[in-house]
């Protein structure tokens, strides 16, 4: 039987108008193109041999937004399994991004299937800010509990 995936994210957070919003990216690729809702993630990847999920997580963010994360002291928001069976060690980061700024890595795959013809795609493709009730309908299911994870968190400093 093969091991679980396990992965880290990290899930950036601001406050604008007294309301908290949350920095989310649309997965790329051409299976995701025409989707919204739950096709939008926290930048997140596997776990390197050794690597520590903290390093992990401030490490996909660099590759998948192009920029370093922001400065600061992450907030553990625990793991969360993912409907396919990945693990997700999540933490959170305040801190503000420009959408405008993404620069995304990018993997290869063989498309159109089957045409022997391999082409690179963005990992994430575009970033936007959502407050809760958007990020919500957004997010891959299993990452909502997440943002539950965020608020109960900052209700208790």
């Amino acid at each position: 039987m093969a091991a679980t995936a396990s992965s880290a994210g990290l899930l950036l957070y601001r406050e604008r108008e007294g309301a908290l919003q949350v920095l989310l990216g649309h997965m790329g690729g051409p299976f995701w193109a025409r989707k919204d809702a739950g096709a939008w993630t926290i930048p997140k990847g596997e776990l390197d041999a050794g690597e520590q999920p903290e390093a992990a997580a401030r490490r996909e963010f660099a590759e998948e937004l192009g920029h370093d994360p922001p400065a600061g002291e992450l907030l553990d928001l625990g793991e969360i399994r993912q409907r396919a069976g990945k693990r997700v060690r999540a933490f959170a980061l305040r801190g503000d991004f420009d959408p405008a700024a993404l620069r995304p890595g990018t993997f290869e795959l063989e498309w159109p299937p089957r045409s022997g013809r391999r082409q690179a795609f963005p990992e994430i493709d575009r970033v936007a800010w959502f407050d809760d009730a958007t990020a919500r309908a957004k997010l891959v299911t299993a990452q909502a509990q997440l943002l539950d994870r965020l608020a109960a968190a900052l209700a208790a400093t």
